[in-house]
């Protein structure tokens, strides 16, 4: 079964492979900047920003030079924002350290930020022709399926799934091997409606056997957390007020229009004039809804409500920001994009640079 499966795989996508800028190379630093990408994040949308990554770092050393807020910048609109984070102190690491040379030896690479079994196995033996399985979601699902293993596909089950994994992979092209296993559960073994009449592990597949195959993996149950919250978008000479998130926590070093969460049971106003006094010192005239924008981060759902403000007592109430305080600035319209936000933010930016309602221009 087992000779047969490996053979059936790689016959499969070798005919039906996808052609991705990634599988075009053996450098590791473009395979793992490949890989990274693609966590969490779809194949389609990659694409674009794995191009535009390489044109504007182009190797280890030219990402270990960058400076903190180009990288998280170019990373602006894949989410999960402690990848790049993990690369530019990855990328730091090997420069000081292997100079500039990645490491051969999945233990060392396992040490380094960001270096989990899967990227490890995945770049060892993607860019070094280690027989390293990979598990990765599409992974996870076609070998729940393969062997009928029950329940959600998580971490729980990556050590029987490797321990198989382990005896099939292929010796001569263990990347290829892992390439293919990937490809299979995004083309074929997909979450819902899997195709199958196209499955190359349909008569080795006990899910579908057993007539089981829309059921294993079961489905997680959604953990999605809702949050409204609020902020000021303040206007000075057509200078706007931005400020940095704290180092830690979600969306961690992104800049973004002060405001916070709305507490139970208070009103949007209410809110928006209580974090602005906590955050700036600053007492409000007028809050004129600006636009209510939605944006999924993880595991929450955040309803966004932009304000225009206008500070009592004029621009002279507006805080005076010192030149070695970083955290808060003003930005004018145009400059803005030089800075990395969080989604949700960059759509209120879209709608001051388009001059939706009449407030962006001018």
């Amino acid at each position: 079964m087992k000779a047969l499966f490996r053979v059936r795989l790689i016959r499969w996508y070798a005919a039906r492979k996808r052609d991705l800028p990634w599988r075009r190379t053996k450098d590791p630093y473009r395979i793992w900047v490949s890989e990274i990408m693609l966590q969490q994040t779809t194949v389609n949308a990659v694409v674009p920003y794995y191009e535009a990554w390489l044109r504007a770092y182009p190797d280890i050393r030219a990402l270990a030079r960058a400076p903190m807020r180009a990288v998280l910048k170019s990373w602006e609109g894949l989410g999960y924002y402690q990848r790049a984070r993990n690369m530019h102190r990855t990328a730091g690491m090997i420069l000081k350290e292997h100079g500039g040379r990645f490491p051969e030896d999945p233990a060392v690479l396992a040490a380094l930020p960001g270096f989990g079994p899967y990227t490890t196995a995945a770049v060892t033996s993607l860019a070094f022709g280690r027989p390293l399985p990979v598990v990765d979601a599409n992974v996870r699902r076609v070998m729940s399926r393969m062997l009928g293993i029950r329940g959600p596909a998580g971490p729980g089950s990556d050590a029987e799934i490797s321990r198989f994994l382990q005896t099939v992979i292929s010796r001569r092209a263990p990347g290829t091997f892992n390439q293919a296993m990937m490809e299979w559960g995004a083309l074929v073994c997909r979450p819902k409606n899997p195709f199958c009449l196209r499955c190359p592990g349909q008569s080795l597949c006990r899910a579908f056997r057993r007539g089981k195959q829309e059921v294993i993996p079961a489905p997680k149950k959604s953990s999605v957390k809702k949050i409204e919250a609020v902020v000021g978008v303040i206007r000075d000479s057509g200078h706007f007020l931005i400020q940095k998130r704290s180092e830690k926590g979600l969306l961690a070093g992104l800049w973004e229009f002060p405001g916070g969460k709305v507490e139970p049971g208070e009103s949007l106003r209410a809110a928006l004039i209580r974090e602005l006094r906590e955050e700036l010192g600053l007492e409000i005239e007028s809050a004129d809804p600006l636009l209510t924008v939605k944006h999924a981060y993880t595991q929450y759902l955040v309803t966004l409500h932009a304000f225009a403000v206008t500070p009592s007592g004029g621009p002279d109430a507006l805080p005076a920001i010192p030149e070695k305080k970083r955290s808060v600035r003003w930005v004018p319209l145009k400059s803005l994009d030089k800075y990395p936000f969080p989604s949700g933010s960059l759509k209120i930016i879209r709608a001051l640079t388009n001059g939706d309602r009449g407030w962006g221009r001018g």
